[in-house]
């Protein structure tokens, strides 16, 4: 079995995330679903803060990643968006207690789902953290929809993994479900790859 990469992996990556130029679907992506954070915000595997400029005013943001590299990003990104945040350092999947349970009005993962070894564990715990009336907003990578590409990524998943640190196969909707969020809203992109996911707990 691939054993997941270390936060040392992330580290050294830090600076290269935090100068990265993203394509402006993906900009487009982050800013439409993060519109609707609000309140006290868990974001989880916040890397070099990527989500941070796109945040609306007033959200207090909680920032969790394992890579102590890439919070550091992450604070400086915080600082020029002006926004009010705390880091936090640490490896949600074997910390299960890291926060009480309903202590958020929005928790959110984006580009993260691929890379956890129980990724269920972690959409469960996203529930728990979350308030009964608030929301859990997703911007994930998968499994495609189109049959003959998801062969290929089946095929290819496991050098993949061992070069990004993610997977490629996972049916995040499935898990969605499974996890038992109700989906309020869900668009498919990238060639069926890609989900933005608006949810309650």
């Amino acid at each position: 079995m691939v054993q997941r990469p270390k936060p040392e992996k992330f580290d050294k990556q830090a600076r290269a995330y935090a100068v990265k130029r993203e394509a402006a679907i993906l900009i487009d992506w982050r800013r439409r679903l993060l519109e609707a954070a609000e309140g006290q915000v868990l974001e989880l595997a916040v890397g070099a803060g990527a989500n941070f400029p796109y945040y609306p005013p007033g959200v207090r943001v909680t920032a969790v990643d394992f890579s102590g590299g890439m919070l550091e990003q992450a604070r400086r990104a915080a600082a020029r968006c002006r926004l009010e945040a705390q880091f936090v350092c640490g490896d949600i999947e074997h910390m299960p207690a890291l926060f009480p349970e309903q202590g958020f009005d929005t928790v959110i993962s984006t580009l993260s789902l691929c890379a956890y070894e129980h990724p269920l564990a972690v959409l469960q715990q996203m529930r728990r953290w979350c308030r009964p009336t608030g929301r859990i907003l997703l911007l994930e990578h998968g499994k495609s929809t189109n049959r003959m590409l998801s062969l290929l990524q089946k095929a290819a998943d496991p050098l993949l993994y061992r070069m990004a640190g993610c997977h490629h196969t996972r049916d995040i909707a499935a898990l969605v479900q499974e996890a038992g969020l109700r989906v309020e809203g869900m668009e498919r992109c990238w060639l069926g790859m890609g989900s933005l996911i608006w949810a309650r707990p």
